[in-house]
């Protein structure tokens, strides 16, 4: 098989890596990849927002398969034009993608398919930001949660008790020519669930958790991930099913309705609230940083899943089976992250962080003039531990850390500490 992978950070470093360990190995092509990318796969210079080019190249390989990794390509209509062309992709439509491109459709959708999340209203203008904040909290008793209603990598939204900060976000966005979403704070513990769909049935990935926040304890600015692990030893029985029957299924089945199959992965971002599973945002495309733990632990072959899915029928895929091991992933983020974003500084201590036991994602990075490997992107390498248990995957992720070296770069140190503990004390994996 022969497939082609469209983007760039860690995501599609991650699919690529999992693609190459599928026996028979597929050929492998990226555009434009990355230098961890290219150890796997040929590249093609060929942005992601190029969709002509994306289509050119594609004819060109003439792949089985097109993955579309990134959000903002699957939302400006790539997955439409490459089958157009007559190539056989995995990713949504640019209608069906406005599950992630807008928050606001998507809480319309999650509204008619009987979907539980959070109450919400959309404010167009700044004068409509503190009515709304009022309308959704008028005790003001708990955070205020303010989301830009568009594509925002991960970094348009604000949660904060401080009213004046949310009116300000709230400004800022609709002030740069957006809208935001003014929602009710969920409480409880968050998941995320990746949902393989062929526009009409749904096969689950298995779940993860995944770390907003830039500074360990939780503190610091939302980023697009600082890191995730999987399994999640705290998680009821029967979550998955759960989460498939009353939220990814009743939502694929209501774009169905409509004449808009999801083909591609609808990821489900979640809080397990005191009142029930409530769903957080819906995203189109594979999450990052939960990827690179949610594939570790996948032992099945992942492209004929995906091309199943493409096809229209993933009854012909085989039944997923998945480690018992624990994987944890830290990102390792630029200086400023996620503020300002440094770039060009050098990367060192990749062979030895793989040495330790772990294995390294480039997220964002590149190469210089003169060969070496420097910072290109706010989140630079996710390094991942694999383990017995979470304890064990922990201390392989942190040992890998601290071999790479990247100036002025941060981490956060409890990724997994709380659910490893748990572990721990409720006598869970050995």
């Amino acid at each position: 098989m022969k497939i082609l992978v469209i983007g760039s950070g860690g995501r599609e470093h991650a699919i690529v890596r999992r693609l190459a360990a599928d026996s028979p190995a597929p050929e492998l092509h990226a555009a434009p990849g990355n230098p961890g990318i290219a150890a796997l796969a040929t590249c093609h210079d060929v942005s992601v927002d190029d969709l002509d080019g994306q289509v050119a190249l594609a004819q060109e390989v003439s792949p089985d398969l097109v993955v579309v990794g990134p959000e903002a390509p699957l939302v400006a209509g790539a997955a439409d034009r490459l089958r157009a062309a007559g190539l056989t992709v995995f990713g949504p439509s640019q209608e069906a993608a406005r599950l992630e491109g807008s928050k606001t459709w998507a809480k319309e959708i999650m509204d008619a398919a009987r979907v539980p999340t959070a109450m919400a209203v959309t404010a167009t203008t700044g004068d409509e930001v503190l009515p709304a904040l009022d309308r959704v909290n008028p005790l003001r008793d708990v955070p205020f949660v303010v989301k830009a209603d568009g594509l925002a990598a991960g970094k348009g939204v604000v949660v904060t008790p401080d009213i004046e900060h949310a009116i300000a976000h709230g400004r800022a966005v609709i002030g740069a020519g957006g809208s935001v979403v003014v929602e009710e704070y969920l409480d409880g513990p968050e998941v995320s669930l990746f949902c393989v769909s062929d526009g009409t049935r749904v096969v689950p990935l298995a779940p993860a958790q995944d770390f907003k926040r830039a500074l360990d304890g939780d503190e610091g600015p939302n980023t697009g991930g600082m890191g995730a692990y999987s399994p999640l030893p705290w998680a009821p029985a029967g979550l998955v099913e759960e989460i498939v029957e009353k939220v990814a299924q009743p939502t694929i089945d209501e774009l169905a309705a409509r004449g808009i199959p999801f083909v591609g992965v609808l990821y489900c971002g979640l809080a397990l609230t005191a009142r029930g599973v409530r769903v957080v945002e819906f995203n189109a495309r594979f999450g990052d940083p939960e990827t690179q733990v949610v594939l570790e632990r996948l032992t099945s072959p992942l492209g004929p899943l995906l091309l199943a899915a493409a096809r229209g029928d993933l009854t012909t895929a085989g039944e997923l089976t998945w480690s018992d091991d624990a994987a944890v992933t830290v990102v390792i983020a630029s200086a400023g992250y996620p503020r300002k974003n440094r770039t060009g500084d050098v990367v060192t201590g990749i062979e030895q962080a793989e040495a330790t036991g772990a294995h390294v994602i480039h997220s964002g990075t590149a190469l210089d003039a003169d060969g070496d490997l420097v910072s290109a992107g706010g989140r630079v390498l996710c390094v991942v531990g694999r383990g017995r248990n979470l304890s064990a995957a922990r201390a392989a992720a942190l040992a890998g850390v601290d071999a790479i070296g990247l100036e002025g770069s941060h981490h956060r140190t409890d990724i997994a500490a709380e659910a490893a503990g748990s572990e721990s004390r409720s006598g869970g994996r050995a």
